[in-house]
């Protein structure tokens, strides 16, 4: 099987490179073409624009930063667009808002391609460990035609219907994880200016109803302050922002997720926007000085 991929990022870099060693034929492209380098060590071929990688593959697979980069792929000059055709499937799993999912599908359909949405939960490491999830919508044939890709990538993909709800869904579980977050910073800090072990919280929270691989995996990095980023923190609060505004469609309170908002801003006014999500620690401290 032979699948495009455009986006070479933290995700992207390591979603292609399992195609690779699962024996898919894989093309690439990124802005920044120097990044195929080392996919090309492992097989793959390049192409120099989306347009070209679309002409070459029956499937192409998108993983951007941001819903601004998705349209700009499609849209923009030697993008998507110029050579989508009937036969053609665009799967984008970056994580946008549903109104751009929308709009890449109303563009990709009417130029007779397919096209299903599909953001993933996990990042960096259930990236390079094929051990994504997978929260699919669009064309039910093309989601099924995908599974063979969907199967390394990932440990498990999820249908969800029409186009849009793919993009909700991903939007909602990362702002769960971006609250949790947020609360676990508070935590970590409090323990530590009330004179107790942070190391000691970790424990007492993994033996008990709260434990979870997030906890347990970030946890100790963040007791030394070191923020490695998996998942950099610019990404989790633009994801933060498209949840509230989902909220707001939905007439939806949501405090707590809007309180973490506010602690993700401001790490990034901070400067810590490349960093991984878990520098949120860094604005709750600087909070308390």
């Amino acid at each position: 099987m032979e699948v495009g991929f455009l986006g070479l990022g933290i995700m992207g870099k390591a979603m292609s490179m399992n195609l690779l060693k699962h024996g898919f034929k894989v093309t690439v492209w990124n802005r920044t073409l120097s990044k195929c380098d080392e996919l090309v060590e492992h097989g793959a071929s390049v192409c120099e624009s989306p347009a070209l990688v679309i002409k070459k593959c029956k499937y192409t697979i998108a993983m951007l930063s941001d819903p601004c980069a998705a349209l700009s792929v499609v849209f923009d000059k030697d993008g998507v667009l110029e050579q989508i055709c009937e036969g053609k499937g665009y799967i984008d799993m970056s994580t946008v808002d549903a109104e751009t999912s929308l709009k890449i599908n109303e563009a990709i359909t009417g130029k007779g391609g397919r096209f299903v949405e599909g953001p993933v939960s996990g990042s960096k490491k259930p990236a390079e460990d094929g051990q994504l999830i997978i929260l699919a919508a669009g064309d039910k044939a093309l989601f099924e035609e995908s599974l063979p890709a969907f199967d390394v990538l990932g440990k498990k993909s999820f249908y969800l219907g029409q186009v849009g709800n793919g993009a909700k869904m991903k939007l909602i579980v990362n702002m769960i994880m971006g609250s949790m977050m947020n609360a676990f910073s508070e935590g970590l800090v409090l323990a530590d200016k009330s004179g107790l072990s942070s190391d000691t919280l970790l424990d007492i929270l993994d033996l008990g109803a709260m434990t979870n691989p997030m906890f347990k995996g970030k946890g100790p990095s963040m007791n030394k302050s070191s923020y490695p980023p998996a998942f950099p923190l610019k990404h989790q609060q633009k994801d933060m922002r498209l949840a509230l505004a989902l909220g707001d469609e939905n007439a939806v309170s949501m405090p707590v997720a809007a309180a973490a908002n506010e602690a993700f801003k401001k790490a990034r006014s901070l400067g810590l926007g490349d960093l991984d999500f878990s520098a949120v620690i860094e604005a709750v401290k600087f909070s308390r000085e």
